[in-house]
């Protein structure tokens, strides 16, 4: 598959923004503990996700060449008050709003400072797709609510991962990615509801030189199977492997082994 275009980033970030307003909204306890994000209430995660919105917003609206600090970006702590749904919903469109905003009228070639030296809005639209999409997930399970994703989306959340991860590898000499090298191992990932033409499976290859993936359908050392909304959670660790919504055939321990290295998300 190929990249989704711009304006498909930014409708995304949209309606995930919708979707995670409905979970403010729901009346679920704000204070509540998410099993995701243990360190986090749901609140928490909430103003976390709304601040980094606005501090991407700033950045791509001003052509920012280096990062911009926090406490420049207006609102970035969200409201005063605590515990008001009102209040944080409100907060939440906004920013949602301002990011949607600046990428739409910057386009997807504008020169903006991005950590991974990818420097232009695009790098931006696609980054904050799957920070919401996936925060999503952890203040919807937390709610106990129903949680779906676009395939599209879900498999350029995945390509996106695992772009990072080679990222880390060429970039971060210090990174736990490093930790993957040694002999041959394989992770195969197979969404099984998709059109079985190769563009919802991905074979990710450890080896002595690192981190490799390629897409298509290989035996490997492991695989992780499921629909793909569900192979996405397990691979960004929102789901424990024994859920009943996948099954991982094969070596486990290997699956488990990158869980526990390729840490981004």
């Amino acid at each position: 598959m190929t990249r989704l275009a711009h304006a498909r980033y930014c409708d995304e970030i949209a309606h995930q923004i919708g979707e995670l307003r409905s979970v403010v909204t729901s009346g679920t306890d704000l204070s509540r503990t998410v099993p995701t994000t243990p360190d986090w209430s749901l609140e928490q995660l909430v103003r976390h996700l709304g601040g980094a919105l606005r501090w991407v917003a700033v950045m791509v609206r001003t052509g920012a060449e280096r990062e911009t600090p926090e406490e420049e970006v207006p609102g970035f702590e969200g409201p005063e008050a605590r515990g008001d749904a009102a209040a944080l919903d409100a907060w939440l469109a906004e920013s949602g709003d301002l990011v949607v905003t600046a990428l739409r009228e910057a386009g997807p070639d504008a020169r903006v400072w991005s950590w991974a030296g990818i420097e232009n809005a695009g790098f931006w639209a696609r980054r904050m797709t799957h920070e919401v999409t996936v925060h999503r997930a952890d203040a919807t399970l937390a709610a106990g609510l129903p949680y779906e994703v676009a395939p599209e989306v879900a498999a350029d959340a995945v390509e996106e991962w695992l772009e990072i991860v080679e990222w880390a590898q060429r970039t971060l000499p210090d990174d736990e990615v490093h930790g993957l090298r040694g002999p041959l191992r394989t992770i195969h990932l197979h969404a099984t509801d998709t059109a079985p033409d190769g563009e919802a499976e991905w074979l990710i290859r450890l080896d002595e030189e690192g981190v490799s993936w390629s897409r298509g359908h290989e035996k490997a050392t492991v695989a992780l199977r499921g629909p793909l909304t569900w192979v996405l959670l397990a691979f960004y660790r929102r789901i424990p492997l024994d859920d009943s919504r996948i099954e991982v055939l094969g070596e486990r321990a290997v699956l488990e082994h990158w869980l526990e290295r390729a840490t981004f998300g």
